[in-house]
């Protein structure tokens, strides 16, 4: 059997974020995919080590890497659209989870098993620390724009951290406590 699933997984790069706002520097599905995973294994490594939590860095990474791989099929829906109201959140959903399946029935049967926790992670904790990374990477970018003077991310950079800080896990308290800050500054000021 030949498949194409690494092929598609390879065009995440095509896919552009932010597509609705003026951006500084430009961000694509693969780039934030990669930023998003590296946040959440810090965020399982500080809930395991700071606060005695139990999972795994590794499932935590590499769902993360995964965690947008649907957006090859569905493109990129805008945060103030996705979550307009319930019907249209609960509708793009539905449409993610068949693009989940989709993409897993590219795979060989023989790993589909292996790959279905990554493009849907059941472990509620997987869950929650990929979402707070996705969100934490948003943050970041939305401070990286407003740092280059890109005024049109300075409400999009309030309502993100208001989401972080609703999540109230301690991880991104810690994280945003005691790493955030270096974002915003210079490569000069970084040394």
């Amino acid at each position: 059997m030949k498949s194409h699933f690494f092929a598609y997984i390879a065009r995440m790069r095509f896919i552009t974020r932010w597509a609705l706002m003026r951006n500084t520097a430009s961000e694509n599905v693969q780039e934030h995919s990669h930023q998003v995973a590296v946040l959440a294994h810090a965020l399982a490594v500080i809930r395991n080590e700071k606060f005695g939590g139990q999972v795994d860095p590794g499932a935590v990474a590499a769902a993360a890497l995964y965690h947008d791989a649907t957006e090859i099929l569905t493109g990129d829906m805008p945060t103030p659209i996705k979550y307009f109201n319930p019907a249209i959140r609960n509708a793009y959903k539905e449409v993610e989870t068949v693009a989940a399946e989709k993409l897993l029935e590219l795979l060989p049967p023989e790993l589909q098993g292996a790959y279905a926790p990554l493009l849907r992670p059941e472990d509620p904790q997987v869950r929650a620390l990929v979402k707070a990374a996705d969100k934490l990477s948003a943050y970041i970018k939305c401070l990286e724009e407003v740092k280059a003077g890109n005024m049109e991310f300075r409400e999009a950079a309030a309502q993100t951290r208001a989401a972080l800080e609703a999540m109230e896990l301690p991880e991104v308290a810690y994280f945003m406590e005691t790493f955030l800050e270096s974002f915003s500054l210079t490569l000069d000021q970084l040394t």
